[in-house]
């Protein structure tokens, strides 16, 4: 578009001068004269240059030039003798008609002058990609504070003595300490990296730099060099300061591990590493980095000098679930119901940011119920719809459907309550939910960091319990069993195959590598031999079919208890922990 204007502009210069512009036809002065005196002419407009212009009879326009230099008195009588109507046209002032000639060459002018403006911005912007886009918190800093991260106390000792670092070097240099340079936080999704470098932001005394790891990286190689160096150069320009780089993974990948190189992360990672503890190390500047995926990140980045220390932000405990809901509690009404101890209880797994969307959803659950003041009911609905998802009350079972999920759920509850080293059973439903049919929720006493063998093997008998009441009331299984049968499966192989608790195979483990924070199990190679998998497959079967067995002698022996709970389940939908006990008080003192 830009040439054709061009080209058009251009073109005015070859316009001639005597040219309309239109379709008139030309007629020579003589051709005139003879059509003016055959009647065939209607009117014609004589300009003050000698150009004739007018009209035909039959209506064609048509244009001619008076010959310069030559009076013809005869014309104008021609004119008047045949009736031919005759204007003038006005003489144009020399301004205007100076102006006029000069148009086309003002117009190309302009255009260039235009054309220049337009790659001077281009080359603007183009020269600011390789600047940083951290964003500086100095005077205006975050309001969240280290109050507002609840729990946690030695991550955020290990934030504050970096912070108290940079405030006071002096302290430290006389003890012969040398700071730390970089701090990198990791730990699952949603347990508070970021929210704690958001307390830093807010409480730190120095300029706090904050980037996120993707914003480094650009189709164009270099850009990427660039940009780290950039924002190392303004962090030194505010010594002492603080760089926080958000998901750090996305630019500090282990270099040669891919098939296809990426020059432009390597690069970019290459400048990452000379920044930090190179030839010309930043000084007076802590780089704090946070990411879910740690495994993939390069050696040389996490080695002293660069990353100094590695702070892990687990799943929160009991306790630090229970400060969290707290937390997230100010400014809600509770009912005098709740107690955020057996809510903390009852969330194992749960990290900061599911524990704040159970709050947010225990309001919904009031609001929808119509009050403003949250209750016991409003955070069970709001975990049981978290855990296992929306309860769509139109997908109603069949009754033999629904009576072969209450034997299910009964056999599952039964095997727990029998079991000695069995988590005590919370609540029993058969409402579904989601893709479950039925559930039955074990909460544990104390949290726990290892696992006998014994409480093991229970959890294989209380996994496979729903399986054998089914075998116990109709003599045959069905599709219920499925998500027990793989989770009980995967916990047999991991006793077989990483803990040693298989006689076998005996005291060798074959673990996994570091597990990643993110889920899922890493894809590696079998570093064992074929017949060991063969070992491994058998008694992984063993132990299933002797869990089995397990739950199936403990049903059978209480068969009336499972019929009794089975009628109660059917009868109410959902029961307790409580109703489970007192269904077996009652059969015992029946028994004579």
């Amino acid at each position: 578009m830009l040439l054709a204007g061009v080209i058009a502009t251009l073109a005015l210069f070859f316009v001639p001068s005597g040219s309309s512009g239109g379709s008139a036809e030309q007629v020579g002065y003589s051709q005139l004269k003879t059509d003016i005196a055959a009647n065939q002419v209607r009117s014609v407009a004589i300009g003050p240059d000698g150009n004739i212009s007018g009209t035909l009879t039959n209506g064609t326009a048509f244009t001619s030039s008076y010959p310069p230099g030559i009076a013809d008195p005869q014309f104008a009588q021609l004119l008047d003798t045949h009736n031919v109507a005759v204007t003038t046209q006005p003489a144009q002032s020399s301004i205007l008609a100076t102006l006029l000639n000069f148009l086309p060459l003002i117009v190309v002018v302009g255009l260039f002058l235009w054309m220049g403006r337009s790659a001077r911005r281009q080359m603007a912007r183009l020269g600011g990609i390789g600047r940083a886009k951290g964003k500086v918190f100095d005077t205006e800093r975050p309001a969240t504070t280290f109050a507002d991260v609840a729990g946690y106390d030695g991550p955020k000792q290990e934030v504050t003595e970096v912070v108290d670092f940079l405030r006071n070097p002096e302290r430290y240099r006389r003890a012969g300490a040398v700071g730390p340079k970089g701090l990198l936080m990791v730990g699952p999704p949603g347990t508070g990296k970021t929210l704690l470098a958001r307390a830093v932001a807010g409480e730190a005394g120095v300029p706090f730099i904050s980037v996120t790891g993707s914003s480094f990286v650009e189709m164009f190689v270099g850009v990427g060099a660039a940009r780290v160096r950039d924002l190392f150069a303004d962090a030194r320009k505010r010594a002492p300061s603080i760089v926080f780089i958000d998901e750090i993974d996305a630019i500090g990948h282990k270099r040669g591990g891919q098939l296809v190189s990426n020059d432009e992360r390597d690069q970019t990672l290459n400048q990452m590493l000379a920044e930090m503890d190179g030839f010309d190390p930043a000084t007076g500047v802590v780089v704090i980095g946070a990411t879910n995926r740690p495994e993939v990140l390069d050696p040389a980045l996490l080695r002293p000098g660069r990353f100094d220390r590695q702070v892990v932000i687990p799943l929160p405990t009991q306790r630090e679930r229970l400060a969290i809901l707290a937390v997230h509690s100010k400014g809600k009404l509770l009912d005098d119901d709740v107690d955020l101890t057996v809510v903390a209880r009852g969330t194992p797994g749960f990290s900061g940011a599911d524990l704040a969307n159970l709050i947010n959803e225990s309001a919904i659950f009031a609001v929808r119920r119509g009050r403003d003041v949250l209750d016991a009911l409003d955070f069970a609905e709001a975990r049981d719809r978290i855990l296992l998802g929306h309860r769509d009350s139109s997908n109603a079972l069949l009754p033999e459907e629904k009576h072969a999920v209450a034997v299910h759920e009964s056999g599952h509850a039964l095997v727990a309550a029998l079991s000695e080293h069995g988590d005590p059973v919370a609540k029993v439903t058969i409402l579904p939910a989601g893709q479950a049919l039925g559930v039955t929720e074990q909460l544990p006493v104390d949290e726990r960091h290892l696992y006998s063998a014994g409480y093991l093997h229970d959890s294989l008998a209380i996994r496979m319990g729903g399986r054998a009441a089914e075998l116990v009331v109709f003599g045959a299984v069905s599709t219920g069993a499925a998500d027990d049968l793989a989770g009980a499966t995967a916990l047999a192989t991991r006793m077989v195959r990483e803990f040693g608790m298989s006689a076998a195979v005996g005291p060798v483990g074959f673990g996994a590598e570091r597990p990643t924070f993110l889920g899922g199990e890493q894809v590696t190679g079998r570093t064992y031999a074929e017949a060991t998998q063969r070992l491994i497959d058998r008694e992984v079967t063993r132990l299933l079919r002797e869990a089995e067995h397990r739950a199936v002698a403990l049903l059978t022996g209480h068969r009336v208890a499972l019929d009794d709970l089975t009628e109660l389940l059917l009868d109410r939908e959902t029961i307790d922990g409580m109703d489970v006990d007192m269904v077996l008080d009652q059969v015992t003192r029946r028994q004579p």
